[in-house]
């Protein structure tokens, strides 16, 4: 069992480009590419992993249903998964403790732990507006990793 600090060094190693995994409603998994990165829960504080998904994704669905998840970060032959509950916080997915203005902020901050830089984030906070961008901040159970590879 490693940490989340195992996690976040491979983040830069490919532009925080990962692999999550959700669970459909027949139990199978579904998995994609989400760019994701490691930053602090905004009302708890502790480290998780963050990712943003737009609202009429498949993906949103699964973690509205079932909120858990894995996700799974890679470069070269290193690798690191982390595994537990997610949190959405978006304009359909209200989350005490974080408004309007806290969710803009919050998705910003997801972008840039994934490693994401912007010079427009008026264009940025508009379209993650008009997509109904959601948050997804997984807290991990188990985190482990192939640090050496």
């Amino acid at each position: 069992m490693t940490d989340l600090a195992d996690f976040a060094a491979l983040v830069s190693g490919d532009h925080g480009l990962c692999v999550v995994s959700t669970l459909r409603p027949d139990g199978t998994i579904r998995s994609s590419v989400v760019n994701a990165g490691v930053l602090d829960h905004p009302t708890t504080g502790r480290p998780v992993v963050g990712f943003v998904v737009r609202g009429s994704t498949r993906k949103l669905r699964d973690l509205r249903a079932r909120p858990y998840a894995t996700v799974v970060v890679r470069s070269g032959w290193q690798w690191a998964a982390a595994e537990g509950r997610a949190d959405l916080v978006g304009p359909e997915d209200p989350f005490t403790g974080v408004d309007g203005e806290g969710l803009r902020l919050l998705l910003r901050e997801v972008f840039a732990a994934a490693g994401g830089t912007h010079d427009d984030w008026d264009t940025y906070d508009r379209v993650m507006a008009e997509e109904g961008r959601t948050a997804v901040l997984l807290s991990p159970d188990r985190v482990y990793s192939n640090p050496a590879g």
